[in-house]
């Protein structure tokens, strides 16, 4: 499959080539070539070539039954439109019921297969054939579009083939749905896509918008002959993915649709992009439609070669339903709780909290915070500040006690907020973080009384976080991310401790009462068998550092739906301890070295060192 060739498949090897004027690549099961223009190899699997598209061929005649196989998995890669050519290699009824697009399921490499005995080119005898596809399961994509990977794990799936009735030809009758891709062709054939949807629930406050991430085909998709923006859009409007979903809200109304036949969706030369919707969006209002348009805004941001300045829904007859200027969703965006800061915050080799000012406020050069977690009396260990970098959190030096102070005025150093009993200063207290609501979050990792704590506000009475899905796994760090719905927890089980995924769920007043919980974990990096330090990195995606089985220590990034990006390995650093990056993707990566101090990256350098003394470096929350 383009470059995922198959291992001990049977069929004869296939031919991949790529008519550049034409921007075409043809994969054959039988080897057919073009007979004219300018030919040059290619890799079929190149990610992110938009310019090359991929069609199947359809099985020669009097093909093998290895052949159609063969050309049946092969032609799964390609941009076959409405997979018309793919299914000629199945029968009329098999080809019937058939439904690619019920879910995707990627595999390490692509799939091998075998068949329950051996077939020669003159062996008219059989009329019937089971071949077995085996290889290791990473992920499914469902028909949500939402990535969901897996701890590497076998696969196996029957294709059956039978020798069809008066033609003699060999075709596959019975075939599992959806798609079997390896990752290198779903790399090609899919892009990682951001939807957004507002937050919901007690003390959501100015609605603010949340990242939805699913995968959407590049270029057309075979099945709706969609492009990806409208892909996206319409993705977007038929609401939210399951996992995300109790804790957001579309405000699309139930039954919306984008308008039917809308295929290609494009900002026109002013950079107005126009969405056609249906009936269900007629009698909406202005408020609710501009936070519609809101959505449509952030989710297509980064989808068109041209800034798309304006948004205009539009009603099913085609007039303007409401528009939205680009300056006007501001308000909204979903790292608004960050407050645009590029200051970076660390605990000195004497204990205290010193900020490195950003480039607007200042030289760059180290110096106390105010307040007593500047030059108070207790020495800390690690620190976690609030967004709006008014209030700061810090550790005590032996993890028993945590501090929450401001940092912006002084004043005296105030009792603990939080103690653990733990006997050892490796099962006390976590470093804390703080969401995008401005609560505090803690773990107390104490064996005999493991608690998931949050302050809200960072000032109210710590109260306990139900983590059902916990088992007997212990939570050994946190971050929270910028929208206040999602928790990154490390946990340890069995001697490994992995990354995974939670979603928050508030229920109740938050001014009297309110039960908060975190459910539905998934492992965001199951490829890593240990991780040692994360941090979000922008709206749904993490920086983590781990090892992968038998590994050596590697800095990456990850998806928060557990997906790679395409540029994910990041350069090595030595014996990473902790790591910081800010909501701002553009900002450097910052990491604790045990032999070059605190280091930082940025964007296309390497590794430079910023302080030889100091620790637990950390930007905004």
């Amino acid at each position: 499959m383009g470059a995922d060739r198959r291992e001990g498949g049977r069929g004869r090897a296939v031919g991949v080539v790529a008519l550049l004027g034409c921007g075409v690549v043809l994969l054959s099961a039988c080897g057919s070539m073009p007979v004219t223009g300018d030919i040059k190899a290619v890799d079929a699997s190149q990610p992110g070539d938009s310019q090359v598209q991929v069609y199947a061929v359809a099985p020669r005649e009097n093909a093998t039954p290895d052949e159609v196989v063969d050309g049946f998995l092969e032609s799964m890669t390609s941009d076959d439109p409405g997979f018309r050519t793919t299914r000629k290699y199945l029968t009329k009824e098999a080809s019937r019921i058939w439904k690619p697009s019920a879910f995707t399921t990627v595999l390490s490499k692509a799939p091998n297969y075998g068949s329950d005995r051996p077939v020669r080119d003159s062996d008219h005898s059989s009329t019937e054939l089971t071949y077995t596809l085996t290889g290791e399961k990473v992920a499914t994509v469902d028909a949500q579009s939402a990535y969901q990977p897996v701890a590497p794990a076998r696969f196996n799936r029957s294709l059956h083939l039978v020798r069809q009735t008066g033609s003699k030809e060999w075709r596959i009758d019975r075939v599992p749905d959806g798609l079997m891709l390896g990752q290198s062709d779903f790399k090609r054939l899919y892009r990682s896509v951001n939807k957004y949807y507002f937050a919901t629930g007690p003390a959501a406050g100015q609605p603010t918008l949340v990242a939805d991430p699913v995968y959407v085909r590049n270029r057309t998709d075979p099945i709706t002959g969609m492009d990806t923006v409208t892909q996206t859009v319409r993705s977007l409007v038929e609401g939210p993915t399951n996992w995300l979903r109790p804790v957001v809200d579309s405000r699309f109304p139930t039954g919306t649709v984008l308008r039917k036949g809308v295929t290609a969706l494009a900002p026109d030369d002013r950079n107005v992009l126009k969405v056609p919707l249906n009936k269900k969006a007629d009698g909406v209002g202005q408020r609710s439609c501009r936070l519609m348009a809101t959505q449509v805004l952030y989710t297509v941001s980064d989808l068109t070669s041209a800034r798309v300045e304006q948004v205009e829904l539009q009603r099913s007859d085609g007039s303007p339903l409401c528009v939205l200027g680009s300056d006007q969703a501001e308000e909204f965006a979903p790292d608004r709780s960050s407050g645009g800061s590029d200051s970076q915050y660390f605990v000195d080799a004497k204990g205290h909290v010193q900020c490195i000012p950003g480039s607007n406020r200042g030289s760059g050069d180290p110096e106390p915070v105010a307040g007593p977690l500047g030059d108070g009396p207790v020495r800390m260990s690690t620190v976690g500040v609030a967004r709006d970098e008014q209030l700061a959190a810090a550790v005590s030096q032996n993890s028993t006690s945590l501090y929450i102070a401001s940092i912006a005025s002084a004043g005296a150093l105030p009792a603990p907020a939080v103690t653990s009993r733990a006997k050892n200063p490796e099962d006390r207290l976590s470093a804390p973080s703080w969401d995008g609501r401005g609560d505090l979050w803690v773990a107390d990792r104490n064996p005999d009384d493991p608690r998931l704590l949050r302050l809200a506000g960072g000032t109210g009475q710590p109260s306990k976080v139900t983590v059902p899905d916990l088992g007997g796994a212990r939570i050994e760090a946190l971050r929270l991310s910028a929208d206040g719905v999602r928790i990154a927890l490390l946990l340890t089980e069995d001697g490994h401790t992995t990354l995974n995924i939670g979603r928050i769920e508030r229920h109740g007043d938050p001014d009297t009462r309110q039960d908060v919980s975190v459910v539905e974990l998934r492992k965001a990096a199951p490829q890593l068998a240990d991780v040692t330090a994360m941090s979000w990195s922008g709206r749904t995606r993490l920086v983590v550092v781990g090892k992968e089985q038998g590994g050596v220590q590697q800095v990456r990034y990850v998806q928060a739906d557990g997906s790679a990006p395409a540029s994910g390995v990041l350069p090595g650093a030595n014996q990473v301890s902790s790591v910081a990056a800010a909501d701002d993707e553009q900002l450097p990566l910052m990491a604790d070295t045990e032999d070059d101090g605190i280091v930082k990256l940025s964007p296309g350098d390497n590794w430079q060192t910023v302080l030889k003394e100091g620790s637990s470096l950390v930007y905004p929350g």
